[in-house]
Protein backbone atom coordinates (compact mmCIF):
# COMPACT_ATOMS: atom_id res chain seq x y z
CA UNK A 1 0.00 0.00 0.00
CA UNK A 2 1.05 3.59 -0.73
CA UNK A 3 3.85 2.31 -3.04
CA UNK A 4 3.29 5.01 -5.65
CA UNK A 5 3.23 7.87 -3.14
CA UNK A 6 6.18 6.47 -1.16
CA UNK A 7 8.35 6.23 -4.25
CA UNK A 8 7.64 9.82 -5.26
CA UNK A 9 8.11 11.31 -1.79
CA UNK A 10 11.32 9.33 -1.25
CA UNK A 11 12.75 10.93 -4.39
CA UNK A 12 11.78 14.45 -3.27
CA UNK A 13 13.18 14.10 0.26
CA UNK A 14 16.25 12.25 -0.94
CA UNK A 15 17.25 15.41 -2.81
CA UNK A 16 16.67 17.55 0.29
CA UNK A 17 18.79 15.42 2.61
CA UNK A 18 21.64 15.35 0.08
CA UNK A 19 21.63 19.11 -0.43
CA UNK A 20 23.17 20.30 2.85
CA UNK A 21 22.05 23.89 3.41
CA UNK A 22 18.60 24.73 2.07
CA UNK A 23 17.07 27.96 0.81
CA UNK A 24 13.43 28.95 0.93
CA UNK A 25 13.28 28.32 -2.80
CA UNK A 26 14.51 24.72 -2.26
CA UNK A 27 11.67 24.13 0.22
CA UNK A 28 9.09 25.71 -2.12
CA UNK A 29 10.21 23.48 -5.00
CA UNK A 30 10.10 20.38 -2.79
CA UNK A 31 6.63 21.22 -1.45
CA UNK A 32 5.37 21.78 -5.00
CA UNK A 33 6.50 18.23 -5.81
CA UNK A 34 4.89 16.93 -2.60
CA UNK A 35 1.58 18.59 -3.51
CA UNK A 36 1.65 17.07 -7.02
CA UNK A 37 2.46 13.65 -5.55
CA UNK A 38 -0.51 13.90 -3.17
CA UNK A 39 -2.89 14.93 -5.97
CA UNK A 40 -1.66 12.06 -8.15
CA UNK A 41 -2.30 9.75 -5.18
CA UNK A 42 -5.96 10.86 -5.34
CA UNK A 43 -5.77 12.98 -2.19
CA UNK A 44 -8.50 15.62 -1.90
CA UNK A 45 -7.34 18.98 -3.37
CA UNK A 46 -8.19 20.98 -0.21
CA UNK A 47 -6.43 18.45 2.04
CA UNK A 48 -3.27 18.55 -0.11
CA UNK A 49 -3.27 22.35 -0.18
CA UNK A 50 -3.74 22.67 3.60
CA UNK A 51 -1.08 20.02 4.24
CA UNK A 52 1.57 21.87 2.21
CA UNK A 53 0.56 25.21 3.80
CA UNK A 54 1.11 23.85 7.34
CA UNK A 55 4.52 22.42 6.44
CA UNK A 56 5.58 25.77 4.97
CA UNK A 57 4.42 27.64 8.10
CA UNK A 58 6.27 25.26 10.43
CA UNK A 59 9.42 25.36 8.30
CA UNK A 60 9.47 29.16 8.59
CA UNK A 61 8.58 29.14 12.28
CA UNK A 62 11.27 26.64 13.28
CA UNK A 63 14.01 28.42 11.30
CA UNK A 64 15.18 25.21 9.63
CA UNK A 65 17.16 27.07 6.98
CA UNK A 66 19.91 27.77 9.50
CA UNK A 67 19.78 24.35 11.20
CA UNK A 68 22.59 21.79 10.91
CA UNK A 69 20.32 19.21 9.27
CA UNK A 70 17.66 21.18 7.36
CA UNK A 71 16.66 18.23 5.14
CA UNK A 72 16.00 15.96 8.13
CA UNK A 73 14.13 18.79 9.87
CA UNK A 74 11.78 19.14 6.89
CA UNK A 75 11.14 15.37 6.83
CA UNK A 76 10.35 15.41 10.56
CA UNK A 77 7.81 18.21 10.03
CA UNK A 78 6.29 16.34 7.07
CA UNK A 79 6.00 13.16 9.13
CA UNK A 80 4.26 15.01 11.99
CA UNK A 81 1.80 16.76 9.69
CA UNK A 82 1.18 13.57 7.71
CA UNK A 83 0.31 11.75 10.95
CA UNK A 84 -2.06 14.61 11.79
CA UNK A 85 -4.04 14.47 8.54
CA UNK A 86 -4.16 10.67 8.85
CA UNK A 87 -5.90 11.07 12.19
CA UNK A 88 -3.28 11.90 14.81
CA UNK A 89 -4.00 9.27 17.46
CA UNK A 90 -5.28 5.70 17.62
CA UNK A 91 -9.01 5.69 18.47
CA UNK A 92 -9.94 2.61 20.47
CA UNK A 93 -13.15 0.63 20.00
CA UNK A 94 -15.82 1.59 22.53
CA UNK A 95 -17.55 -0.67 25.05
CA UNK A 96 -21.00 -0.36 26.62
CA UNK A 97 -21.49 -0.19 30.39
CA UNK A 98 -23.21 -3.58 30.28
CA UNK A 99 -22.93 -6.29 27.60
CA UNK A 100 -23.47 -6.73 24.79
CA UNK A 101 -21.70 -3.80 23.17
CA UNK A 102 -23.26 -3.52 19.72
CA UNK A 103 -21.04 -2.78 16.71
CA UNK A 104 -23.04 -2.02 13.59
CA UNK A 105 -21.23 -2.46 10.26
CA UNK A 106 -22.62 -0.42 7.38
CA UNK A 107 -21.54 0.36 3.83
CA UNK A 108 -22.19 -0.17 0.15
CA UNK A 109 -22.42 -3.62 -1.42
CA UNK A 110 -19.01 -5.10 -2.23
CA UNK A 111 -17.06 -3.13 0.38
CA UNK A 112 -16.35 -6.32 2.34
CA UNK A 113 -18.63 -5.99 5.39
CA UNK A 114 -19.26 -9.71 5.88
CA UNK A 115 -15.58 -10.65 5.70
CA UNK A 116 -14.81 -7.68 7.93
CA UNK A 117 -17.31 -8.95 10.53
CA UNK A 118 -15.31 -12.17 10.81
CA UNK A 119 -11.95 -10.32 10.95
CA UNK A 120 -13.19 -7.94 13.64
CA UNK A 121 -14.54 -10.90 15.63
CA UNK A 122 -11.12 -12.57 15.58
CA UNK A 123 -9.46 -9.31 16.62
CA UNK A 124 -11.80 -8.92 19.61
CA UNK A 125 -11.44 -12.59 20.54
CA UNK A 126 -7.65 -12.20 20.67
CA UNK A 127 -8.28 -9.51 23.29
CA UNK A 128 -10.20 -12.08 25.38
CA UNK A 129 -13.68 -10.80 24.47
CA UNK A 130 -16.60 -13.06 23.59
CA UNK A 131 -18.25 -12.16 20.28
CA UNK A 132 -21.45 -12.97 18.36
CA UNK A 133 -22.22 -11.98 14.75
CA UNK A 134 -25.80 -11.28 13.69
CA UNK A 135 -26.58 -11.98 10.01
CA UNK A 136 -28.74 -8.91 9.32
CA UNK A 137 -28.05 -8.84 5.58
CA UNK A 138 -31.24 -10.33 4.14
CA UNK A 139 -30.83 -8.44 0.87
CA UNK A 140 -27.83 -10.10 -0.81
CA UNK A 141 -28.28 -13.71 -1.94
CA UNK A 142 -26.04 -16.13 -0.03
CA UNK A 143 -24.99 -13.45 2.52
CA UNK A 144 -26.23 -15.61 5.39
CA UNK A 145 -24.50 -18.71 3.99
CA UNK A 146 -21.24 -16.74 3.68
CA UNK A 147 -21.21 -15.61 7.30
CA UNK A 148 -22.26 -19.06 8.51
CA UNK A 149 -19.39 -20.66 6.58
CA UNK A 150 -16.94 -18.14 8.02
CA UNK A 151 -18.36 -18.90 11.46
CA UNK A 152 -17.71 -22.62 11.03
CA UNK A 153 -14.18 -22.12 9.65
CA UNK A 154 -13.13 -19.72 12.41
CA UNK A 155 -15.26 -21.10 15.24
CA UNK A 156 -17.33 -17.92 15.53
CA UNK A 157 -20.81 -17.64 17.07
CA UNK A 158 -23.32 -16.57 14.38
CA UNK A 159 -27.01 -15.74 14.89
CA UNK A 160 -29.25 -16.02 11.81
CA UNK A 161 -32.88 -16.53 10.85
CA UNK A 162 -34.79 -17.68 7.77
CA UNK A 163 -34.89 -14.56 5.55
CA UNK A 164 -38.32 -15.48 4.16
CA UNK A 165 -39.92 -15.17 7.61
CA UNK A 166 -37.92 -12.30 9.07
CA UNK A 167 -36.53 -8.80 8.57
CA UNK A 168 -33.21 -7.13 9.53
CA UNK A 169 -34.63 -5.33 12.59
CA UNK A 170 -36.17 -8.54 13.96
CA UNK A 171 -32.87 -10.40 13.51
CA UNK A 172 -30.92 -7.60 15.23
CA UNK A 173 -33.33 -7.52 18.21
CA UNK A 174 -33.34 -11.31 18.62
CA UNK A 175 -29.56 -11.49 18.38
CA UNK A 176 -29.24 -8.74 21.00
CA UNK A 177 -31.53 -10.60 23.37
CA UNK A 178 -29.61 -13.87 22.93
CA UNK A 179 -26.22 -12.16 23.33
CA UNK A 180 -27.45 -10.44 26.52
CA UNK A 181 -28.71 -13.73 27.97
CA UNK A 182 -25.35 -15.39 27.26
CA UNK A 183 -23.27 -12.48 28.60
CA UNK A 184 -21.57 -11.93 25.22
CA UNK A 185 -19.23 -8.92 25.28
CA UNK A 186 -19.68 -7.77 21.68
CA UNK A 187 -22.49 -8.22 19.15
CA UNK A 188 -21.50 -7.39 15.55
CA UNK A 189 -24.36 -6.57 13.17
CA UNK A 190 -23.56 -7.46 9.55
CA UNK A 191 -26.05 -5.27 7.67
CA UNK A 192 -27.05 -5.17 4.02
CA UNK A 193 -25.55 -2.82 1.46
CA UNK A 194 -26.74 -1.51 -1.90
CA UNK A 195 -24.96 -0.67 -5.12
CA UNK A 196 -25.61 2.99 -4.34
CA UNK A 197 -26.83 5.06 -1.40
CA UNK A 198 -30.63 5.34 -1.45
CA UNK A 199 -33.53 5.96 0.95
CA UNK A 200 -34.37 2.25 1.24
CA UNK A 201 -30.89 1.47 2.54
CA UNK A 202 -30.77 4.47 4.88
CA UNK A 203 -34.22 3.76 6.35
CA UNK A 204 -33.27 0.14 7.05
CA UNK A 205 -30.03 1.18 8.76
CA UNK A 206 -31.81 3.85 10.82
CA UNK A 207 -34.35 1.28 12.03
CA UNK A 208 -31.62 -1.19 13.06
CA UNK A 209 -29.68 1.59 14.79
CA UNK A 210 -32.76 2.77 16.71
CA UNK A 211 -33.60 -0.80 17.78
CA UNK A 212 -30.13 -1.74 19.10
CA UNK A 213 -28.40 1.55 20.14
CA UNK A 214 -24.91 0.55 18.92
CA UNK A 215 -21.84 1.89 20.75
CA UNK A 216 -20.03 1.82 17.41
CA UNK A 217 -21.39 2.39 13.93
CA UNK A 218 -18.47 1.54 11.64
CA UNK A 219 -18.60 2.44 7.96
CA UNK A 220 -16.79 -0.15 5.84
CA UNK A 221 -15.22 1.37 2.72
CA UNK A 222 -13.24 -0.04 -0.20
CA UNK A 223 -9.97 1.94 -0.20
CA UNK A 224 -9.48 1.26 -3.90
CA UNK A 225 -12.47 3.46 -4.81
CA UNK A 226 -10.44 6.54 -3.76
CA UNK A 227 -12.43 9.78 -3.60
CA UNK A 228 -15.69 7.86 -4.13
CA UNK A 229 -15.04 6.30 -0.71
CA UNK A 230 -14.57 9.78 0.77
CA UNK A 231 -17.88 10.97 -0.71
CA UNK A 232 -19.67 7.85 0.56
CA UNK A 233 -18.22 8.45 4.01
CA UNK A 234 -19.62 11.97 4.13
CA UNK A 235 -23.09 10.86 2.96
CA UNK A 236 -23.36 7.98 5.45
CA UNK A 237 -22.16 10.22 8.26
CA UNK A 238 -24.69 12.95 7.45
CA UNK A 239 -27.62 10.51 7.37
CA UNK A 240 -26.78 7.74 9.86
CA UNK A 241 -24.00 9.18 11.98
CA UNK A 242 -20.87 7.03 12.12
CA UNK A 243 -18.34 6.65 14.94
CA UNK A 244 -15.52 5.25 12.85
CA UNK A 245 -14.45 3.86 9.51
CA UNK A 246 -12.73 0.70 8.31
CA UNK A 247 -10.80 0.78 5.02
CA UNK A 248 -10.68 -2.61 3.28
CA UNK A 249 -8.41 -3.71 0.41
CA UNK A 250 -5.60 -1.40 1.51
CA UNK A 251 -3.11 -3.95 0.16
CA UNK A 252 -4.40 -3.27 -3.36
CA UNK A 253 -4.40 0.53 -3.05
CA UNK A 254 -1.00 1.73 -4.29
CA UNK A 255 -2.05 5.39 -4.15
CA UNK A 256 -3.63 5.72 -0.68
CA UNK A 257 -5.69 8.86 -1.40
CA UNK A 258 -8.75 7.66 0.53
CA UNK A 259 -6.81 7.10 3.77
CA UNK A 260 -5.09 10.49 3.46
CA UNK A 261 -8.30 12.40 2.78
CA UNK A 262 -10.82 10.57 4.95
CA UNK A 263 -10.25 12.03 8.42
CA UNK A 264 -9.83 15.63 7.25
CA UNK A 265 -12.87 15.48 4.98
CA UNK A 266 -15.34 13.64 7.24
CA UNK A 267 -13.99 14.39 10.72
CA UNK A 268 -14.51 10.71 11.57
CA UNK A 269 -11.57 8.50 12.65
CA UNK A 270 -10.37 5.44 10.77
CA UNK A 271 -10.22 2.61 13.32
CA UNK A 272 -9.09 -0.43 11.33
CA UNK A 273 -7.67 -1.36 7.93
CA UNK A 274 -7.91 -4.61 5.96
CA UNK A 275 -4.60 -5.52 4.32
CA UNK A 276 -5.39 -8.84 2.64
CA UNK A 277 -8.00 -11.54 2.16
CA UNK A 278 -6.94 -13.82 5.03
CA UNK A 279 -8.84 -13.48 8.35
CA UNK A 280 -5.67 -12.37 10.17
CA UNK A 281 -4.81 -9.64 7.62
CA UNK A 282 -6.47 -6.93 9.66
CA UNK A 283 -4.77 -4.11 11.58
CA UNK A 284 -5.59 -1.42 14.09
CA UNK A 285 -5.12 1.92 12.32
CA UNK A 286 -2.05 3.75 13.66
CA UNK A 287 -1.68 7.16 11.93
CA UNK A 288 1.93 7.67 13.07
CA UNK A 289 2.98 4.24 11.81
CA UNK A 290 1.24 4.78 8.47
CA UNK A 291 3.00 8.15 8.12
CA UNK A 292 6.37 6.48 8.70
CA UNK A 293 5.59 3.81 6.10
CA UNK A 294 4.56 6.41 3.51
CA UNK A 295 7.86 8.25 4.01
CA UNK A 296 9.86 5.01 3.73
CA UNK A 297 10.95 5.14 7.38
CA UNK A 298 9.69 1.67 8.22
CA UNK A 299 7.26 0.52 10.89
CA UNK A 300 9.09 -1.56 13.49
CA UNK A 301 6.13 -1.73 15.90
CA UNK A 302 3.80 -3.33 13.34
CA UNK A 303 6.57 -5.67 12.16
CA UNK A 304 7.12 -6.90 15.74
CA UNK A 305 3.38 -7.34 16.28
CA UNK A 306 3.08 -9.38 13.07
CA UNK A 307 6.03 -11.55 14.09
CA UNK A 308 4.70 -12.10 17.61
CA UNK A 309 1.32 -13.11 16.19
CA UNK A 310 2.90 -15.79 13.98
CA UNK A 311 5.84 -17.14 15.96
CA UNK A 312 4.89 -19.79 18.50
CA UNK A 313 6.74 -19.33 21.83
CA UNK A 314 7.41 -23.04 22.39
CA UNK A 315 8.57 -23.54 18.80
CA UNK A 316 10.87 -20.52 19.11
CA UNK A 317 12.46 -21.89 22.29
CA UNK A 318 12.91 -25.32 20.68
CA UNK A 319 14.53 -23.68 17.64
CA UNK A 320 16.84 -21.72 19.93
CA UNK A 321 18.04 -24.96 21.52
CA UNK A 322 18.64 -26.54 18.09
CA UNK A 323 20.67 -23.51 17.02
CA UNK A 324 22.79 -23.68 20.16
CA UNK A 325 23.47 -27.37 19.46
CA UNK A 326 24.22 -26.63 15.78
CA UNK A 327 21.28 -28.83 14.72
CA UNK A 328 19.47 -26.29 12.51
CA UNK A 329 18.27 -28.23 9.43
CA UNK A 330 16.11 -27.77 6.33
CA UNK A 331 12.93 -28.62 8.26
CA UNK A 332 13.66 -25.62 10.49
CA UNK A 333 14.43 -23.43 7.49
CA UNK A 334 11.10 -24.44 5.90
CA UNK A 335 9.22 -23.62 9.10
CA UNK A 336 10.78 -20.13 9.28
CA UNK A 337 9.92 -19.35 5.65
CA UNK A 338 6.32 -20.52 6.17
CA UNK A 339 6.01 -18.28 9.22
CA UNK A 340 7.35 -15.27 7.30
CA UNK A 341 4.84 -15.97 4.52
CA UNK A 342 1.98 -15.69 7.03
CA UNK A 343 3.16 -12.20 7.99
CA UNK A 344 2.23 -10.82 4.55
CA UNK A 345 3.85 -10.02 1.23
CA UNK A 346 7.61 -9.52 1.11
CA UNK A 347 7.07 -6.02 -0.30
CA UNK A 348 5.01 -5.04 2.77
CA UNK A 349 7.47 -6.63 5.19
CA UNK A 350 10.44 -4.86 3.57
CA UNK A 351 8.50 -1.60 3.77
CA UNK A 352 8.33 -1.98 7.56
CA UNK A 353 12.10 -2.33 7.95
CA UNK A 354 13.81 1.00 8.79
CA UNK A 355 16.28 2.09 6.15
CA UNK A 356 14.58 0.25 3.29
CA UNK A 357 13.05 3.55 2.20
CA UNK A 358 16.53 4.83 1.39
CA UNK A 359 16.94 1.98 -1.08
CA UNK A 360 13.88 2.93 -3.11
CA UNK A 361 14.99 3.82 -6.58
CA UNK A 362 17.87 1.36 -6.33
CA UNK A 363 15.44 -1.53 -6.56
CA UNK A 364 11.88 -1.89 -7.76
CA UNK A 365 9.50 -3.51 -5.19
CA UNK A 366 7.71 -5.12 -8.14
CA UNK A 367 10.89 -7.08 -8.87
CA UNK A 368 10.61 -8.92 -5.54
CA UNK A 369 9.75 -12.53 -6.35
CA UNK A 370 6.80 -13.39 -4.12
CA UNK A 371 6.92 -16.98 -5.46
CA UNK A 372 10.39 -17.61 -4.03
CA UNK A 373 9.03 -19.03 -0.75
CA UNK A 374 6.66 -21.30 -2.69
CA UNK A 375 9.67 -22.65 -4.63
CA UNK A 376 11.60 -23.22 -1.41
CA UNK A 377 8.62 -25.15 0.00
CA UNK A 378 8.33 -27.27 -3.15
CA UNK A 379 12.05 -28.10 -3.17
CA UNK A 380 12.21 -29.07 0.51
CA UNK A 381 8.97 -31.06 0.29
CA UNK A 382 10.54 -33.06 -2.58
CA UNK A 383 13.39 -34.18 -0.31
CA UNK A 384 13.39 -37.27 1.88
CA UNK A 385 13.43 -36.74 5.65
CA UNK A 386 17.06 -37.94 5.70
CA UNK A 387 18.01 -35.31 3.09
CA UNK A 388 16.27 -32.55 5.05
CA UNK A 389 18.07 -33.47 8.26
CA UNK A 390 21.44 -34.00 6.56
CA UNK A 391 21.66 -31.97 3.31
CA UNK A 392 25.34 -32.88 2.85
CA UNK A 393 24.25 -36.26 1.38
CA UNK A 394 22.52 -34.54 -1.57
CA UNK A 395 24.69 -35.35 -4.60
CA UNK A 396 24.11 -34.74 -8.30
CA UNK A 397 21.55 -37.55 -8.83
CA UNK A 398 19.58 -36.60 -5.71
CA UNK A 399 19.62 -32.96 -6.79
CA UNK A 400 18.19 -33.91 -10.17
CA UNK A 401 15.44 -36.03 -8.55
CA UNK A 402 14.50 -33.18 -6.17
CA UNK A 403 14.37 -30.71 -9.07
CA UNK A 404 12.06 -32.98 -11.07
CA UNK A 405 9.78 -33.53 -8.07
CA UNK A 406 9.53 -29.81 -7.27
CA UNK A 407 9.19 -28.53 -10.83
CA UNK A 408 12.43 -26.58 -10.54
CA UNK A 409 15.96 -26.92 -11.94
CA UNK A 410 19.06 -28.51 -10.35
CA UNK A 411 20.58 -25.01 -10.32
CA UNK A 412 17.68 -23.73 -8.18
CA UNK A 413 18.07 -26.68 -5.81
CA UNK A 414 21.77 -25.91 -5.57
CA UNK A 415 20.99 -22.24 -4.89
CA UNK A 416 18.72 -23.22 -1.99
CA UNK A 417 21.39 -25.51 -0.52
CA UNK A 418 23.93 -22.68 -0.68
CA UNK A 419 21.46 -20.34 1.02
CA UNK A 420 20.94 -22.93 3.72
CA UNK A 421 24.70 -23.19 4.33
CA UNK A 422 24.89 -19.41 4.73
CA UNK A 423 21.92 -19.48 7.08
CA UNK A 424 23.57 -22.25 9.13
CA UNK A 425 26.76 -20.18 9.45
CA UNK A 426 24.77 -17.16 10.58
CA UNK A 427 22.84 -19.24 13.14
CA UNK A 428 26.12 -20.64 14.46
CA UNK A 429 27.48 -17.10 14.94
CA UNK A 430 24.33 -16.01 16.75
CA UNK A 431 24.57 -19.02 19.07
CA UNK A 432 28.20 -18.27 19.96
CA UNK A 433 29.65 -15.96 22.63
CA UNK A 434 29.62 -12.95 20.29
CA UNK A 435 26.10 -13.67 19.07
CA UNK A 436 24.58 -10.43 20.30
CA UNK A 437 27.29 -8.35 18.63
CA UNK A 438 26.82 -10.30 15.39
CA UNK A 439 23.07 -9.69 15.55
CA UNK A 440 23.55 -5.95 16.06
CA UNK A 441 25.99 -5.91 13.16
CA UNK A 442 23.25 -7.17 10.83
CA UNK A 443 21.30 -3.93 11.38
CA UNK A 444 24.18 -1.46 11.04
Amino acid sequence: MFESLTNKLSGVFGQLTNSGKLSEKDIDNALREVRLALLEADVDFKVAREFVKKIKERANGEKIYSSLTPGQSVIRIVRDELANILGGEVVEIKRAERPPSVIMLIGLQGAGKTTLAAKLSLHLRKKKHSVMIAACDLQRPAAIDQIQQLGKQLNLDVYSEDPSNSNPVTVAKAAYKQAANQGIHYLILDTAGRLAINDELMNELENIRNATSPVETLLVLDAMTGQDAVRSGSEFNNRIGISGMVLTKMDGDARGGAALSMRSTTGVPIKFIGVGERPDQFEVYHPDRIASRILGMGDVESLIEKAEAQFDTEETLALEQKIKKNQFDLNDMLQQFQTIKKMGSMTDILGMIPGMGALRGKFNPNDIDENQIARVEAIIHSMTMQERENPSIIDGSRRKRIATGSGTSPAQVNQLLNQFKQMQKMMKKLAGPGGKRALMGMFK
